[in-house]
């Protein structure tokens, strides 16, 4: 990274070239008035949110090691503001032609990378927005039903069952953060459940639920199994997963819905994110009329296969550009940068499973570690973690916290005390490919955290 500039503005010049060259196609139209300009006071305006945003963790950093948060390729960043001069929407092709094409394509890659040729789908305003749609649709297919789901499931679902007016259980988890199995099946004994959400990637542990089993039990139970892989979906392209997680991974294909966020690991900027299903006939549930929208084109309009109206072209002229440049393919560029973060998660759990200093949750399955500093008590390790927590963010280490299940830590082998039913947790995202190279600093700063910490140890 070049330090004169930890913002990228080397590519500004390229974005230049690309609106002289976006410019040519409407040469021939008489030009407007011209607007009066009011450069002054833009720019002033433009500088002063330029300061305002200054009030903000860095999160294009590699040291910001917290949420899930990354910055967007430079290639998203260019093709979405270069879109944002014609502004297009791809609700119907009226409002965005190109970008629209666009988006079935990047759709149809990710499709693909997932293993499927034929299927429904559409981008999203993120990840919230694309569960509401394929648990829309579940209730269609089996009305009356209630949807199931881990306890480490983003709790989204059971709000949005509660939009949409839907039944909602929650399942217990194992220690390893899955949705338990036996639990499962004592509900589906129980009756009346008409999908199961598995999740591929829960955003506190990263924790991937075994689709063999689940999907066993379709054969047996006959619910819908819909997939939340918003933050883990991508990591079907990774090479270094453990065996039991790339058997997840290598089924599905075999799920009804699933969901992936762009906006996390595919490098675009928010909000991105994408639903889609495996039968198209699914489309039908969407249909519906409108007096003035789809006359452009026979063509199926993206606006007759979503449940949002306007949605930015913006997001899939983002999402377009970044696949031609990396290859949704295994062993390519964008492939590698997944095995970077999961292997600097391997590195920084192997790292704090060594210290007696600390006590680590079940291996990481993805790129995200959580881990607790020892203590005589759960009460006090709660108050050790913000401790290290804060002293990290002082030498601009930035981590998050996490209140988790003390089941989901063995403490069998340690002498602490357990006073509460959960405890606070450290919790590193390194979802970065750079993380990977900076795995060493990242240890060192923690270390002298929690020397600092220790310091002033909670009693």
């Amino acid at each position: 990274m070049d330090n004169s500039s930890y913002l990228d503005k080397e590519s500004l010049h390229i974005l230049e070239d690309a609106l002289d060259k976006l410019n040519l196609a409407f040469s021939n139209l008489p030009l407007p008035k011209p607007k009066f300009q009011r450069n002054e006071e833009l720019k002033r305006i433009i500088l002063e949110v330029a300061v305002r945003l200054q009030d903000n963790y860095p999160y294009f950093h590699p040291l910001y090691a917290g949420q899930m948060l990354k910055p967007p390729h430079s290639v998203a960043r260019l093709a979405y503001m270069l879109a944002m001069w014609i502004n297009p929407n791809n609700h119907a092709l009226d409002g965005g032609r190109a970008s629209s094409q666009m988006e079935k394509e990047a759709v149809a890659n990710i499709a693909k990378m997932i293993g499927w040729d034929i299927h429904l789908g559409h981008l999203c305003s993120g990840g919230t927005m694309a569960n509401l749609e394929a648990l829309w649709i579940a209730s269609k297919l089996h009305p009356n039903k209630k949807i199931v789901a881990s306890q480490q499931a983003h709790y989204t679902h059971n709000r949005i069952c509660g939009v949409l007016g839907l039944q909602f259980e929650s399942i217990p988890s194992d220690t390893n953060g899955r949705i338990n199995i036996n639990d499962l099946q004592y509900c589906l004994d129980r009756g009346n459940v008409g999908t199961v959400i598995a999740t591929i990637g829960t955003t506190a542990l990263g924790s991937v639920d075994f689709l063999p089993e689940i999907l066993r039990l379709q054969d047996r139970y006959g619910f819908r199994l819909h997939v939340d892989a918003a933050y883990g979906g991508y990591f079907c392209l990774s090479e270094n997963l453990m065996q039991e997680t790339r058997h997840t991974y290598d089924r599905l294909k075999d799920i009804d819905s699933i969901v992936i966020d762009p906006h996390k690991h595919g490098l675009q900027p928010y909000g991105c994110g994408c639903v889609l299903f495996r039968d198209p006939n699914i489309g039908q549930y969407y249909k519906h009329d409108s007096p003035y929208t789809y006359f452009s084109s026979a063509e199926l309009h993206l606006g007759e296969i979503s449940l949002e109206c306007s949605r930015p072209g913006a997001a899939a002229v983002g999402l377009w550009a970044t696949q031609r440049l990396l290859p949704l393919i295994p062993g390519g560029e964008f492939a590698q940068g997944l095995n970077n973060s999961r292997q600097a998660a391997l590195f920084l759990y192997e790292k704090l499973k060594a210290d007696q200093r600390f006590i680590t949750s079940s291996p990481p399955e993805l790129d995200i570690v959580v881990w607790i500093p020892n203590a005589n008590c759960s009460t006090n390790a709660s108050k050790l973690s913000k401790l290290i927590f804060a002293e990290s963010a002082r030498r601009s280490l930035h981590l998050a916290l996490a209140e988790l299940p003390v089941e989901l830590f063995n403490l069998s082998y340690s002498k602490m005390e357990i006073d509460s039913p959960t405890i606070t947790c450290l919790r590193s995202v390194l979802m970065k490919s750079e993380h990977y190279e900076w795995i060493d600093n990242i240890w060192t700063i923690l270390d002298e955290a929690t020397m600092a910490a220790l310091q002033v140890r909670p009693t």
